[in-house]
């Protein structure tokens, strides 16, 4: 018997000696929207076994692998063929035949398109608070002891469970022996009291050094003010943030003549991809999905060294040569969901490993819509699946820091021995120190031992400085639209035509045949706002009003879902819903079977002109149909995380944007009647392993090449033109920024032939940490392959930032300077003999002048790296000072174009 009971909300585990009999507790209702942070997590109790001084490395493993020593939950336990439990198997209730309501991002996460989020809500009610009731927890009843020391035992671990979760942060792994590294993390263990060891949750010792434990405040004070202890800080939530994608880029690619070059290497030899494996950080994965399916692969690569781990509902036989790895981490919290697997409850992960990698699937679509060839963009990769986030309550650091600290496991020494590329869909605004962050962590020592990660840049464009993971050693993808629209017209009765936007499958007559009416003209009686009535919020309409009319609504105001809408006015009687909101039209939302389609503020003008200008006011709202072709196409998304970073203007992020609206890939389905097997959902979640398998297609081709020369070939290669030949724009219309898309959209061929890279050491990242305000020492204890005699500048500086060998400048303090200059270096990894010539973009009117030193630079055989100057001059405008001042550097051979953005503050 294994598992955890519940009592008033907290979690915990006994040994299964403890207990003579346990019912499981009802399990309660699944949850929409949850906004909550967790504050304990399952741990096993275990002996605490102090090594001896003669006990050997081989003798601690066996001991921490047995569970002897304590370690938490560094892997939860493998339940055995018809092993009881007494945590029920949850699994998701089937939905009905007809699609649920699904949104798409407005400021969060793409799961709430999904149809489950865990940190997010998208609007609440009308009072700020969640719309879905959370049910009171059923009583359960104390499990029967054995004896005392058992109940002793249980009532240590409820004790635990009032203490926050805290994850301590040692730095780089110690090169000496697992025995003395365990040594110190007894003895930090036992300043706890006697019972420490209950506390903890995960152990980190391979990539870097650390543990997660419930303390009290005063606890991880004193834990923080310890001598090699780098951070201590609360275990955070971070958000998580395909038939035609991979077309559009291609398309775009062709539109501008970038293709792969076929004199040296041919494209199917550099693009098979059977020996990269790409790591999905995630809410884990359905095996059992077409876009999993191993045919056609080779064996497994003889590296990899990493594990396919067992659930009650999932064997070793569901990975494959595909998928050839799964990992799973007990959530830190009470969960309802069955955290205890790989398996993928909620879609996010599946969907996001099969835009990466997914074997083609014919036939996909979702309810007849968007049909074609569901496919990754380097289906010859291997994944493997580390399930780190619930599909209810988010991603916990403490999981995601172990593992990356797994990922650790599959090296030996510095020699790759496992994941080639991380893909990691979350993140956390970052408002303190880069040291708090768990993905900020786990990626500096995944890059230091060659990994390249690339990450997300949240869902939330609509707020200032919304932007997340932007430390530069990590790749930062924000989200942009393809060529595709869901079209959901509004037909007037004068025959006029509004395109509206969204996916609803309603059976409605296609005649303008039902009265429509403004939301402002149906206000209840009762009813004292004029934009609660306009914004159809639950309650402020009149139901006589209403009934058999399609309802024109506003979404000004965010108390309230678009879904509460909808179902406020279906409830009334009402026919469907045009709803009046810019922001969201491009991104399809779902409706099922309610009509309602989104349309523009312009468009919302001529309906409420129609309105006013006669007696007999009918419409209808057309079923979805797909617009291919669709122009002008990409633009950045509007939920897409933008710059600049908060309180940092000495680097842009994000990097690059990427196809991240109404993508299609594999969702999880045990029914295709009830649940397609494909579903669309939008996010920079979904642009992010579109990167991520870009990247690996580089990695096949150059395996030899850092992180950042794969990040630096993605970066200067990405387009800044849309499928008009015009610059690619943002929400509003306006030409995109680098602060909206970085470099620019990527390019499917481009990084394949980079001509230069900016190749950035681990090195310059500490001297960026250095100028980020870390001292010398608690750098030295970060990073393990520091020099004896590193040491920070004695001129390090916010300012100093900028001199980062990065594939964009940014510059700031400028006023009271008459020029800036920085410096950077390039790699040529194109052809041996090759001359490049500079030129610069500046922005007009701004009294900027812009000067590269050299003007041109020349490569040889024996001269493979050569360095420029940028100086920044202007005339202290008033034009210059108050905004920012966009352009770019381009380095032009023959057959190449080198260019990076930069924005002067």
């Amino acid at each position: 018997m294994r598992g955890g009971s519940t009592s008033a909300g907290r979690s915990f585990k006994l040994r299964d000696e403890d207990i003579e009999i346990v019912d499981p507790p009802p399990v309660a209702s699944k949850r929409k929207k949850v906004t909550r942070r967790g504050t304990g997590k399952e741990t096993a109790q275990r002996k605490l076994v102090i090594p001896s001084p003669e006990s050997s490395d081989e003798q601690m493993e066996r001991q921490i692998s047995e569970g002897n020593i304590a370690g938490g939950n560094e892997e939860p336990e493998q339940a055995t063929q018809g092993e009881e439990t007494n945590e029920e198997n949850i699994t998701e209730s089937q939905p009905t035949p007809e699609p649920s309501i699904r949104k798409s991002p407005r400021t969060r996460t793409e799961t709430q398109n999904a149809g489950a989020s865990a940190t997010q809500t998208s609007k609440g009610t009308r009072s700020g608070k969640n719309p879905v009731t959370q049910p009171a927890p059923e009583p359960i009843p104390l499990p029967k002891f054995i004896d005392d020391e058992a109940r002793d035992r249980f009532e240590l671990a409820v004790q635990a469970q009032e203490n926050g979760v805290y994850i301590v942060y040692k730095g780089a792994a110690a090169t000496s022996s697992i025995v003395a590294r365990t040594n110190d993390y007894v003895q930090i263990l036992s300043s706890l009291g006697e019972r420490g060891e209950y506390r903890v949750i995960h152990r980190y010792n391979n990539g870097f050094s650390g543990f997660a434990a419930r303390l009290s405040e005063e606890e991880a004070e004193s834990i923080a003010r310890r001598l090699g202890v780098v951070s201590v800080f609360r275990d955070p939530v971070l958000d998580l943030h395909t038939t035609h994608s991979w077309d559009f880029l291609k398309y775009q690619d062709d539109e501008l003549g970038i293709g792969f070059s076929q004199q040296s290497t041919s494209t199917s030899s550099a693009l098979h991809g059977e020996d990269i494996i790409i790591g999905i950080f995630d809410t884990g994965i359905w095996p059992e999905s077409k876009s999993f399916s191993d045919e056609g692969l080779g064996p497994i690569p003889s590296r990899w060294k990493g594990t396919c781990m067992e659930a009650p509902d999932f064997s070793s036989s569901n990975c494959n040569r595909k998928l050839i790895g799964v990992r799973y981490y007990n959530n830190t919290d009470f969960d309802p969901s069955p955290f205890n697997t790989p398996r993928d409850q909620g879609g996010h992960g599946t969907h996001a490993a099969a835009i990466a990698a997914g074997t083609p699937a014919r036939g996909a679509f979702y309810h007849g819509l968007a049909k074609g060839i569901a496919r990754g963009g380097f289906p010859g990769s291997r994944i493997a699946a580390y399930r780190v986030c619930s599909h209810l309550y988010g991603c916990y650091g403490s999981a995601i820091l172990k593992a990356f600290d797994d990922c650790r496991r599959f090296f030996n020494d510095a020699i790759a021995d496992g994941v080639d590329i991380l893909s990691v869909s979350a993140g956390i605004v970052t408002r303190k120190d880069f040291l708090t962050d768990p993905i900020t962590i786990g990626a500096f020592h995944a890059v230091e031992k060659g990994i390249l990660v690339v990450c997300s840049a949240g869902n939330r464009g609509l707020e200032e400085n919304s932007i997340v993971n932007v430390v530069p050693w990590v790749l930062t993808v924000g989200a942009s639209t393809i060529d595709r629209f869901f079209e959901s017209n509004v037909v007037l009765g004068n025959n006029k035509v509004i395109q509206g936007g969204g996916i609803h499958f309603a059976n409605i007559k296609r005649s303008p045949v039902y009265p429509v009416i403004d939301a402002r003209s149906a206000k209840d009686p009762s009813e004292t706002s004029e934009s609660s009535a306009s914004n159809c919020f639950p309650e402020s309409l009149d139901k006589s009003k209403v009934k058999g009319k399609i309802v024109l609504c506003e979404d000004y105001l965010e108390e309230s879902s678009d879904e509460e809408r909808l179902q406020t006015v279906i409830s009334l009687g009402g026919v469907g819903v045009i709803l009046i909101n810019y922001d969201e039209k491009t991104v399809a939302s779902i409706y099922g079977s309610s009509p309602m389609t989104i349309i523009t503020f312009q468009d919302a003008d001529e309906i409420r002109s129609y309105i006013n200008s006669t007696r007999n006011l009918v419409a209808t709202i057309l079923p979805t149909v797909v617009v291919d072709k669709y122009k002008p196409a990409p633009a950045v998304a509007y939920f897409s995380g933008t710059g600049p970073i908060y309180r940092n203007y000495n680097l842009i992020k994000p990097d690059v944007v990427a196809p991240g609206v109404d993508i299609l890939a594999a969702w999880p389905s045990n029914d295709t009647k009830t649940t397609p097997p494909f579903n669309i959902v939008s996010g920079t979640s979904m642009a992010t392993p579109h990167v991520s398998a870009i990247a690996a297609t580089v990695k096949s081709k150059y395996p030899s090449w850092s992180p950042s020369a794969i990040k630096s070939a993605i970066m200067t290669t990405a387009i800044q033109t849309d499928n008009l030949k015009a610059p690619i724009k943002n929400n509003n219309g306006n030409p995109a920024t680098p602060y909206d898309f970085g470099s620019g959209q990527v390019s499917l061929s481009g990084p394949l032939q980079p001509g230069l890279v900016y190749d950035t050491e681990v090195i310059d990242y500490l001297q960026y940490l250095c100028n980020s305000g870390y001292n010398t020492s608690q750098i030295k204890l970060i990073s393990s392959n520091l020099p004896a005699d590193f040491s920070c500048s004695s001129n390090s500086s916010e300012e100093q930032m900028s001199n980062l060998n990065y594939p964009s400048i940014a510059v700031s303090y400028f006023y009271g300077h008459k020029s800036i200059k920085v410096k950077r270096t390039v790699a040529n990894v194109g052809e041996e003999d090759s001359l490049y010539t500079v030129s610069v973009e500046t922005p007009k009117g701004a009294g900027l002048e812009v000067l590269v030193n050299p003007k041109k630079l020349h490569f040889t055989k024996n001269i493979r790296k050569l360095s420029y100057q940028v100086t920044f001059r202007h005339d202290n405008s008033t034009d210059l000072i108050n905004r920012n001042g966009f352009g770019s550097i381009t380095w032009t051979s023959g057959k190449y174009k080198v260019r990076i953005p930069y924005v002067v503050t």
